[in-house]
């Protein structure tokens, strides 16, 4: 399947990516304008040749990623020599480089994802250029042109900055065990005990959907890659047991959005707000578990209420996997999980080193078949899809958040960042919540544009300061901005969860998209509840104050779930709603 000769230079290139963000971890100390440029020269070549579809795009593309690669290799063979520049260009030929790198950037950023993100970065750079004939408190004295595109270029202020750093050294490498654990048995693992947990119970087929992109989605974390893997076999499954489509599709693209709030991937914000805030990675995770598990238990208190709402059943009993494969798939997924926790919590190591070791345990179980034990064949199979899977998937985050940094250069060139802060805190009065239904509603129509992690970046960049200024602690006003652009998957207009379970399953996206809506009450109430109930994201501090806040926060959010979605009169909806809502922000009433 993967040995034809279109596809075995991509497996190579694969594998060199594997290998070189491995030999990073392992090496040891690499500068960061050595790493980082040759982080992207590995991604050129699937932005700008993978899908090149005629001659004509290949011949343009090659062009594309030979000029990139010559400035990647120029700047890190020359890295000693550039920091005595002081982010400062010298000659014509370093200021073409600069403007070449800058071109490179938005160009993969539009092919990997589209106008958008590439847009708000060309904007920003204009601004950066010609901000100072912009009058009042939004222009800039103005910064001379070396210095503007030697920050950007060849110092760590801009395309080479921080986020690259996290993409380099944090993010790949998650990206690589997700990849590995995807081309074995693990997805069929998450399914197996997905549909042994949850199979027999009332609503069971939306219920294995729930658990098994839950656990899909904390390697993955993409709710698209979600809804497409397990909703393969999921959505199919439901309609067979008469669920009707909307419902359907409804369950998998909001449980998919779980996916990217669930550590430990977190679609990669988990390591950008390692960045970010300076907060360990493993207490970032632990402050995000239970706000991702109350999504979850949300989500399946809203199928309880549509199960009895449609009559909806459980999997039959000849349906369900045997309980021997369900031991033996499971071992697939929970043998590198176990290696990487145990790395992480017990071990102190790394997140990026834990997951090394768990990679390599994972290139281990590739070899094997659940059914016939050791299989060297499958196993290369196995690899060469995880060396694709890989290349692709770095090279699609690496574009988003190169390009993401470019708005977070030109922030910090400007000021322009400072000023919106200002902005923020007086249009809100100084007030604390009008500034974050101020910041809400940013993020969810930037995170229409752009990916999730893209518009967190560029949000939590601008609206942070301005909510920690006001009080909150700051992982409390990351992970607020975090979830609030992760609306847009199911958010209409633009919901891409939805629009491709609405695509596989052949119902009205937006018919789906209002299900969803409901269905996913949580993604709309849970951050505004990490507000109102702080204790929740304090685990690791305050263990009983979150499980109690987590208890008050499951209540309120299964009232308000039945009052939206059960077949209640209207005054028993309402009065559901607004008890839920009181139980949830019981402490800011009082």
């Amino acid at each position: 399947m993967f040995s034809n000769r279109i596809q075995m230079p991509w497996i190579l290139l694969g594998l060199l990516m594997i290998a070189a963000h491995l030999g990073l971890i392992f090496y040891g100390l690499v500068p960061n304008l050595v790493a980082r440029p040759l982080h992207l020269a590995l991604i050129l070549p699937w932005v700008f040749l993978f899908n090149a579809a005629s001659r004509l795009q290949t011949i343009g593309g090659l062009t594309v990623t030979l000029v990139g690669i010559a400035c990647c290799l120029w700047i890190a063979f020359n890295h000693q020599m550039l920091r005595n520049q002081y982010g400062f260009i010298e000659g014509n030929g370093q200021t073409m480089m600069a403007v070449f790198l800058l071109l490179i950037v938005l160009e993969g950023a539009r092919r990997m994802i589209g106008w958008p993100l590439p847009t708000v970065a060309a904007l920003m750079l204009a601004y950066g250029l010609l901000g100072q004939y912009i009058p009042g408190q939004f222009g800039h004295s103005g910064t001379p042109l070396g210095s503007f595109l030697g920050t950007l270029t060849i110092a760590e202020g801009g395309i080479w900055g921080s986020l690259t750093g996290v993409s380099v050294g944090v993010v790949s490498v998650f990206v690589i065990f997700g990849a590995v654990l995807n081309a074995g048995d693990a997805g069929q693992g998450f399914m197996n005990v997905a549909a042994g947990a949850a199979g027999r119970l009332k609503g069971g087929a939306a219920k294995v959907s729930v658990l098994s992109s839950a656990l899909f989605g904390s390697i993955s974390g993409s709710a698209s890659a979600n809804v497409a893997s397990t909703g393969a076999v999921t959505l199919p499954a439901m309609t067979k047991l008469g669920y009707p489509k909307r419902l359907a599709a409804a369950v998998e693209a909001v449980a998919s959005s779980g996916g990217q709030i669930m550590p430990p991937l977190m679609g990669a914000g988990a390591f950008v707000m390692v960045e970010l805030t300076g907060v360990p990675y493993t207490d970032i995770m632990l402050a995000a578990l239970l706000p991702a598990v109350l999504f979850f238990v949300a989500v399946w208190i809203g199928i309880d209420a549509y199960a009895t709402r449609y009559e909806l059943k459980g999997i039959s009993e000849d349906e369900q996997p045997a309980r021997r494969e369900i031991l033996i798939t499971s071992l697939f997924f929970a043998v590198p999980f176990s290696v990487l926790l145990i790395a992480m919590f017990a071990l102190k190591y790394t997140p990026q080193y834990s997951a090394a070791l768990a990679i390599f345990v994972g290139l281990l179980a590739l070899l094997m078949n659940g059914k016939t034990g050791l299989d060297f064949r499958l196993g290369t199979e196995r690899l060469a899809a995880a060396c694709l899977n890989a290349g692709k998937q770095i090279a699609m985050i690496g574009s988003i958040i190169i390009c993401a940094s470019i708005v977070i250069g030109v922030l910090g060139i400007t000021g322009l960042g400072v000023k919106l802060t200002s902005f923020i805190v007086s249009g809100s009065g100084g007030l604390l919540w009008p500034s974050l239904l101020l910041t809400a509603l940013a993020c969810l129509l930037l995170g229409m544009e752009v990916p999730t992690t893209a518009a967190y970046v560029i949000c939590v960049s601008v609206a942070g300061p301005a909510l920690i200024d006001l009080g909150l602690e700051p992982l409390q006003a990351h992970l607020f901005v975090f979830w609030f652009a992760l609306l847009s998957t199911i958010t209409p207009p633009v919901c891409g969860a939805v629009f491709i379970a609405a695509g596989m399953i052949g119902e009205n996206w937006l018919k789906v998209a209002l299900t969803a809506m409901a269905l996913g009450i949580g993604l709309y109430i849970i951050p505004l509840g990490m507000i109102a109930n702080p204790d929740l994201i304090r685990l690791q501090t305050n263990t009983l104050g979150a499980v109690l806040s987590f208890i008050q926060m499951a209540i309120g959010l299964g009232c308000v779930s039945f009052g939206i979605i059960a077949n209640y009169n209207n005054v028993l909806r309402i009065a559901f709603v607004s008890l839920g809502l009181a139980i949830i922000f019981l402490r800011v009433l009082l």
